[in-house]
């Protein structure tokens, strides 16, 4: 099957709803394809209220913004294809590759490109890492709460991000215990209120430690923990042990660019934004006329950002349209003075160095 479009994104979590959201005003032709049955991505596996101003949906759970953002795309100038993994591109016929359902092969012609494809959760390196009972942050996220399960009663959290912090609190209020936290890091990542939080309820939160091995037959009984150096170097000898029926972690996301770099954008690795990402002018257009990078795709950040990055990413694929700047000139200047807002300050210093080096 072939079909044609004035616009596609791929990924419908919160930077492709808002890209959506934008073109839905637009009057074009748009395409969003989503891997997964449903749209939200990780919006839907957040409970917990989100910071920030009114614009930033502050004071409104995660999966109450999917909704709200859902609603808004219903637009008839709107396809959605859910099942649908975007597979390679073809420059020549600026065509891009999809299979629904891994069945039906489709070919699909745009002239504005979104990528929105988010991030994966990264792993650690210690023995009998493989063990059953061994769970990534937002694996438990969406065993508790988009399904409802706990994974385990006895909780060892590796990783004190706010990834780490919000699902530990979800967990103890699901009624599981967490055992501790612990990080490599010197410092907490996430941010105080989280942390206090956590400590309120009598949870230690080691610093400077991380898992030495997992121990356990056919599932996960105990983990020692070894104390680190300032250059990160396991104390093995100063290793203690927690037992366990669950080890999460929480150790951070990689920007899943797979498509942009099969598609020959300029590419950089930036550690600030979690991995490799592609060079972009502020308007969030990469090297390749035409195709644009939103959201955790771009560099690993909160929702908050990743939307305001799906807004500026479908403001200016609508420029390139042809659709009158006026049309959406304060919502331009108002999405990028708020994502100025988000990042300023220590806690965004980060994110802003990574972004240096990345905007062309």
């Amino acid at each position: 099957m072939r079909i044609s479009f004035d616009a596609v994104i791929i990924g419908a979590g919160p930077s492709g709803l808002c890209a959506a959201k934008v073109l839905s005003n637009t009057g074009k032709k748009v395409l969003l394809l989503e891997r997964d049955p449903f749209l939200g991505g990780q919006l839907l596996k957040q409970t917990h209220m989100f910071f920030g101003s009114k614009q930033q949906y502050a004071g409104i759970r995660g999966y109450e913004i999917a909704n709200i953002l859902i609603k808004d795309i219903k637009h008839e100038n709107i396809t959605i294809l859910t099942d649908t993994i975007a597979t390679g591109y073809y420059p020549e016929e600026r065509v891009l590759l999809a299979f629904k359902q891994e069945k039906e092969l489709i070919q699909i012609e745009f002239k504005q490109l979104i990528v929105a494809t988010g991030a994966s959760e990264k792993s650690l390196l210690f023995e009998n890492n493989d063990l059953p009972g061994i769970f990534g942050a937002g694996a438990v996220q969406t065993l508790m709460n988009m399904y409802g399960v706990l994974p385990g009663m006895d909780i060892v959290m590796v990783g004190s991000g706010n990834i780490g912090l919000i699902v530990s609190y979800q967990l103890i209020q699901a009624g599981a215990k967490v055992n501790c936290i612990i990080d490599a890091a010197k410092n907490i990542g996430g941010y105080f209120v989280h942390a206090a939080k956590i400590r309120r309820l009598g949870v230690p939160i080691l610093m400077q430690h991380t898992i030495h091995k997992a121990i356990g037959r056919s599932t996960i009984e105990a983990v020692e923990i070894a104390p680190v150096d300032d250059q990160w170097n396991k104390i093995p000898e100063k290793s203690f042990r927690r037992d366990c029926d669950v080890l999460c972690l929480a150790v951070g996301l990689g920007p899943m660019t797979e498509i942009l770099w099969q598609m020959g954008c300029q590419m950089s690795y930036v550690p600030e934004l979690g991995g490799s990402v592609p060079i972009r002018k502020t308007s969030l257009e990469t090297t390749v006329p035409g195709v644009f990078v939103a959201g955790d795709a771009a560099g690993v950040e909160e929702a908050s950002s990743a939307m305001l990055e799906g807004m500026i990413a479908g403001m200016y694929a609508a420029k390139n349209l042809g659709i009158a700047e006026d049309v959406f000139q304060k919502e331009w200047l108002n999405s990028e003075s708020y994502l100025k807002e988000l990042r300023h300050g220590p806690v965004g210093e980060k994110i802003r160095k990574g972004i240096e080096k990345v905007e062309a």
